[in-house]
């Protein structure tokens, strides 16, 4: 198997988990692919599982991804059918797949029902922000695409490049760990920042540190919620983290900086900020994720 984009960023990890995450709806029998049934024009919603088909060496599938598929390069020149949470099945199906991969975040489930009653295969893969969902999403992928072998392989690659990604965090982890503010996006008044259970969370919880958003006991809030003044400073913000396409967005470094609440923190005075990554390398939880984790914690702790 060769994987076609970048031997540094060759994938990554090992054992199958239990319970694999791989739902279809039921459409033209199994959910498991066999040889007999491998399919021939296979459209993906989900940046994670499109890198997935790609670093099984199985691009040739692919005819067609929603708009979060960003890497590999080949996967910027792929038709793309909109945003995965706002598919249409018109979109869709004027691609003819015979095959939908979707994300568990993939919708609107009307949208996929029609797809599926169009007589498109339709799996949808779990996405839990856990490095046994990618785990699972590997395993799905590569079932679905009929390639177990080289899915055994991927998993296997993975498997070492994450170990030797948690070796990392704990020769940098530090006793008293940082805290750090993931900022989603900024409106010019408020900046929405990332709670529990979200995936900066579970990425700054897997290199060693805490989110700001928690308190001494370590519970904060779910998801993502507009900053006030009051909160910025409560936070104790060692340092602020945000995705290199947001930062644009806000306008750079100094707008970022000088946000309202954001300008308050100790993060903004001593100008610490980690924001040279892209979204889905950060927070797709792909293949990708021990250079993640390895990027992240280089930087955290530099």
């Amino acid at each position: 198997m060769k994987y076609t984009v970048n031997a540094q960023r060759r994938l990554l990890l090992g054992s199958t988990a239990a319970g694999l995450m791989l739902a279809a709806l039921p459409v033209r029998g199994a959910t498991q692919a066999t040889a007999s049934t491998q399919p021939r024009r296979v459209v993906v919603a989900g940046g994670a599982i499109t890198e997935i088909v790609y670093a099984l060496d199985a691009g040739a599938f692919l005819i067609g991804a929603d708009t979060t598929s960003t890497y590999p390069a080949a996967a910027m020149a792929l038709p793309k059918m909109g945003y995965q949470r706002a598919l249409s099945a018109e979109g869709v199906l004027s691609l003819h797949p015979d095959l939908l991969l979707a994300s568990a975040d993939a919708g609107p489930p009307t949208t996929l029902k029609q797809i599926a009653a169009a007589g498109v295969r339709v799996i949808r893969l779990g996405e839990r922000h856990d490095v046994d969902t990618v785990r699972e999403k590997i395993t799905g992928v590569a079932s679905a695409l009929a390639l177990p072998d080289r899915g055994k392989l991927l998993l296997k690659n993975f498997d070492d490049q994450w170990q030797a990604a948690l070796a990392s965090v704990d020769k940098q982890r530090q006793a008293k760990p940082p805290r750090v503010l993931f900022i989603l996006s900024n409106s010019g008044t408020q900046a929405m920042v990332a709670g529990q259970e979200t995936a900066a969370d579970a990425m700054i919880r897997y290199a060693g540190a805490v989110n700001a958003t928690t308190d001494a006991s370590g519970k904060g809030f779910k998801g993502y919620k507009p900053l006030t003044a009051e909160s910025a400073v409560a936070s104790g913000a060692d340092i602020l983290m945000i995705s290199s396409e947001n930062l644009a967005a806000i306008g750079g470094i100094e707008r970022l900086l000088n946000s309202p609440g954001l300008s308050l923190t100790l993060a903004a005075k001593t100008r610490r900020v980690v924001a040279d990554m892209d979204t889905l390398l950060l927070l797709g939880f792909g293949p990708r994720l021990p250079l993640a984790l390895t990027q992240l914690t280089s930087q955290l702790y530099a």
